[in-house]
């Protein structure tokens, strides 16, 4: 069985299929591993959502910030942005089993070799605690007070990680890691206003995973979320969101003892200056 990490397809599905047939994907005998981001901006997130859905077992995504946006849309039944590409799944017949569906996708996933999630981790949280507080999240999100959970998520504080955090800001302070985190100090402040590239960010803050000494150091974690970034090995991270939605690249990664990367051209369908 061949296992194959893609990057944020944001609902770029003809990318997403072309992808597949180059690497000559088989749901019978591999696996696919999606970085997140599975939906918005791109311009068929519902033809996206329901084809991982109905590949059962053969994909596992975790979430991502666009995909919590999503639920967040629907369950709290706010107005979506403008710049939004959700109409069609928000019209669609089966928008509520999709959603059901997406809910119950986890924020983090693992085997015996790799790790995954869409954004990245505070220095302070080893394997246990990020498996932990991965945990305790999905739960919060799956059960009969989901709706308390996804009207407490939204916010930037707090800001930085503390075992005595109450569980309301402990929950929002481990969304915004999974789903939002590229950059932090090496006390893990987050920082969430700088989307560039590393080099680009404010004095004093580092890429997450470039903290000296940071507890994840030993996990070999894929990831996603930083187009900016784009593809990058190194600090036994990689880094896979290479930017099909402006233009870049589509990546697969298969997975193994020397990863293995896989990349198509994409045309873009967004103009990224648009959304400075």
């Amino acid at each position: 069985m061949a296992i194959y990490a893609i990057g944020d397809i944001q609902g770029c599905y003809a990318e997403f299929r072309r992808l597949l047939d180059q690497i000559k994907f088989d749901p019978g005998h591999d696996q696919l591993w999606l970085a997140g981001d599975l939906v918005n901006r791109g311009p068929h997130s519902l033809e996206t959502l329901r084809f991982v859905r109905g590949l059962g077992g053969a994909a596992i995504t975790v979430l991502g910030n666009h995909d919590m946006h999503l639920l967040a849309t629907v369950i709290l039944q706010v107005k979506s942005s403008k710049k939004d590409t959700l109409q069609h799944i928000l019209k669609a017949p089966d928008c509520q089993e999709l959603i059901h569906w997406l809910r119950q996708q986890p924020l983090f996933y693992y085997n015996e070799q790799f790790c995954m999630l869409h954004a990245g981790l505070p220095p302070q949280w080893d394997f246990a605690l990020t498996r932990k507080l991965a945990l305790e999240t999905e739960q919060a999100m799956q059960g009969v007070d989901y709706l308390d959970f996804f009207k407490a998520m939204y916010g930037n504080q707090p800001n930085i990680w503390r075992d005595d955090l109450p569980k309301t800001e402990r929950l929002r302070f481990a969304v915004n890691c999974f789903t939002r985190l590229r950059f932090c100090t090496a006390a893990g402040e987050l920082d969430f206003s700088s989307k560039g590239a590393p080099g680009s960010q404010p004095a004093g803050y580092l890429p997450w995973f470039a903290v000296p000494g940071r507890q994840s150091l030993d996990m070999r974690i894929i990831f996603g979320h930083w187009s900016t970034l784009g593809f990058y090995q190194g600090f036994n991270c990689y880094s896979i969101d290479t930017g099909c939605l402006w233009g870049g690249q589509l990546t697969a990664l298969k997975l193994a003892d020397e990863p293995q990367r896989i990349s198509i051209d994409c045309q873009a369908s967004q103009n990224p200056l648009e959304f400075d």
